[in-house]
């Protein structure tokens, strides 16, 4: 049986503000709610979970990178919008900030790309007609 991706998990510095902005930019279903983490579930079946920093290194035994404010971590998350011009004003609003407007990329979607307070990078995207 081949593995079948089901659930990213993103360590962040303040998870209240993480639930906050993911919750207010994407307006996903909370389905794991505990101190130190907390789990969203997209629409086709996966899951977004955001792990308190320090919690999540227990169970990696180390604690994962930080940035600093404005820079960039080296995760993506690739999320396809029927209306990825609305979904970019709610993702600016709600504190992401803008890396590259909307526009057709080489590979035939128009994307976005922003970053949410941690710096994770959320490329916002439909194909091109």
């Amino acid at each position: 049986m081949l593995p079948d991706h089901i659930l990213t998990i993103l360590a962040v510095r303040d998870l209240s503000r993480a639930v906050n902005f993911y919750r207010s930019a994407f307006d996903w279903k909370t389905v794991v709610d505990v101190p130190v983490y907390v789990e969203f579930e997209l629409p086709r079946g996966q899951r977004l979970g955001l792990y308190q920093r320090e919690a999540f290194a227990r169970n990696t035994g180390q604690l994962p990178a930080s940035v600093e404010p404005g820079q960039l971590t080296g995760t993506e998350i690739y999320l396809y919008c029927t209306d990825p011009t609305a979904t970019l004003a709610r993702v600016t609003t709600f504190g992401g900030r803008l890396l590259s407007p909307l526009s057709l990329r080489d590979w035939g979607d128009e994307a976005a790309y922003t970053a949410d307070p941690d710096g994770n990078i959320i490329v916002l995207a439909r194909r091109a007609t």
